[in-house]
């Protein structure tokens, strides 16, 4: 800075104040504004949660978007990011971290009522910088109540499955081969897989590439199927009841998370559930189930957004989210609601091997890869082209490769002990 310069800032600050003040009511001004807060949820679910906020007596602005990762750039981009950011994606939120974003979350919440593998942090540094304050279960697939099916390999057309999202499409795809992964695998292999951990090639693996070609010849089936899957939201119509209902062909099966129930509405005390592993290509036993959850992360460190976290995080703030919005809570203190499915799912969050969404925990980089490499794989099926597996992991390879080593936000643990 030059001298000049230096007394140009000075001369401005003071006219300022003799004008009356001004840069002190500016700065009062900032300490007051709300604290800003951008999320994934929208409709019902929002309203639900700025309920909860409200409780809180912090002043507050919530925007919830699915296009969260879009306009999180975006802010992040042009110098003005939320105080708070909740989303799924803990590999997106390493790599703000590693760029000196993100501000530690440490002493806002007790890690004992969080156990693996939602509290989990790196080895190089010793900070938190995401807390999950929504939780789901997957590696379930939901039928209609009576009628609960063998256990045994389904084929194509008992699954309802849509790969459509107005966010990132191809998830639901993902989730396919995550489960496939894990089931066939264990969770030793799919954590590794998952962290690009070590020099293994983990996109060529066997593991990898004979859950994605057993995936691949299960979409092969029947190609209008396949098709249609492409085509179609994951939670269905909008003024339906979701994928299960609508029973497009005669399906009867879907592969989705305990979030489904929502998309279910008046059709949900309908719906139950089983788990993954026997229904999936191929058959087994249940190895670990996957997980998945939202986080939330401060951009600031304004006293206002700390507090809002420690108690959006803490027991009470958890239950009553949870008992308003019925949703699932990682915190072990929560009650779940009292019915039979909720009691199972709770159970099944809390107890065994539970492992982390793979593709959540990837970088953006190679997350992005991989929804785009299961829309390909569909359209050559549904073309009835060959699904070009090998190229396809390949090309995912070469990501992963550019990605270099993990940084020192990246999580070192994906899947919990059993």
């Amino acid at each position: 800075m030059t001298r000049r310069f230096k007394v140009l800032v000075v001369l401005v600050v003071m006219a300022l104040v003799a004008a009356g003040g001004l840069v002190a009511a500016w700065a009062r001004h900032d300490d007051g504004e709300p604290v800003t807060i951008l999320g994934t949820w929208t409709g019902d679910q929002a309203d639900r949660f700025e309920a909860v906020l409200r409780d809180f007596g912090i002043p507050f602005r919530y925007q919830g978007t699915a296009a969260q990762r879009e306009v999180l750039l975006s802010k992040v981009q042009s110098g003005e990011p939320p105080d708070i950011v909740i989303m799924p994606g803990i590999g997106e939120l390493a790599e703000y971290a590693d760029q000196s974003r993100l501000e530690p979350l440490n002493g806002l919440y007790d890690p004992g009522q969080y156990g693996a593998p939602w509290n989990a942090t790196g080895t190089v540094s010793s900070s938190v910088y995401w807390v999950p304050v929504k939780a789901d279960l997957k590696s379930i697939v939901w039928y209609r109540r009576g009628e609960k099916p063998a256990d045994a390999p389904a084929p194509l057309r008992s699954w309802c499955i849509g790969m459509g999202d107005d966010g990132a499409s191809g998830w639901p795809g993902t989730d396919w081969i995550e489960d496939l992964v894990l089931q066939r695998a264990g969770p030793g292999v799919y954590a590794q897989w998952a962290l690009g951990a070590g020099r293994t090639r983990w996109w060529q693996s066997d593991a990898v590439r004979s859950a994605w070609q057993a995936w691949a010849g299960l979409l092969a089936q029947d190609r209008a199927r396949a098709r249609h899957a492409l085509l179609t939201d994951h939670r269905g119509a909008p003024d339906g009841d979701g994928l299960l209902f609508a029973g497009w062909g005669g399906c009867g099966l879907e592969h989705q998370g305990s979030f489904a129930r929502s998309f279910y509405r008046g059709e949900a005390a309908h719906a139950d559930l089983t788990d993954s592993a026997p229904l999936l290509p191929g058959g087994g036993r249940v190895q670990a189930h996957e997980v998945t959850g939202d986080f939330a992360a401060l951009f600031s460190d304004r006293p206002q957004a700390r507090e809002l976290v420690r108690r959006l995080a803490s027991r009470n703030g958890q239950q009553e989210w949870a008992t308003s919005a019925d949703f699932f809570s990682a915190n072990r203190e929560v009650t779940p609601r009292d019915d039979e499915v909720a009691h199972e799912i709770a159970e099944r969050l809390r107890e065994g091997p539970r492992c982390l969404d793979a593709s959540d925990v990837m970088a953006p980089a190679v997350r992005d890869a991989f929804y785009e490499a299961v829309l390909q794989t569909i359209a050559r099926v549904a073309d009835g082209r060959d699904p070009g597996t090998a190229g396809l992991l390949r090309d995912l390879q070469r990501v992963q490769d550019a990605q270099g080593a993990p940084g020192k936000a990246a999580p070192r643990t994906v899947c919990s002990p059993r």
